[in-house]
């Protein structure tokens, strides 16, 4: 434990931080998982649906700083890729 008094704050600070990453984490990884449930059921309108609320989520992330820029942008890409050969297929 810490003993001065800013590494206390510190602490509170950071337990702070975390909590709110770990929600807007939440937020984005739910998202593309329903994404990717409804690419595996074969729903194409379901899927690019979610696939905005997914964009949306990465975008709100690498907003405030939870992942980086090019982190959402991999990870919409593929997510885009996959719808596309959705039809395809």
């Amino acid at each position: 434990m810490p003993i001065k008094k800013a590494a206390k704050k510190y602490m509170r600070v950071t337990a702070r931080k975390t909590q709110k990453n770990a929600k807007i984490k939440g937020a984005f990884r739910s998202a593309i998982k329903k994404t990717l449930e409804a690419i595996h059921a074969g729903n194409k309108d379901s899927a690019k649906e979610w696939f905005q609320k997914s964009a949306k989520a990465l975008d709100k992330a690498v907003q405030k700083k939870v992942i980086h820029k090019n982190t959402a942008a991999r990870r919409k890409s593929r997510l885009n890729a996959k719808i596309k050969n959705l039809g395809k297929k």
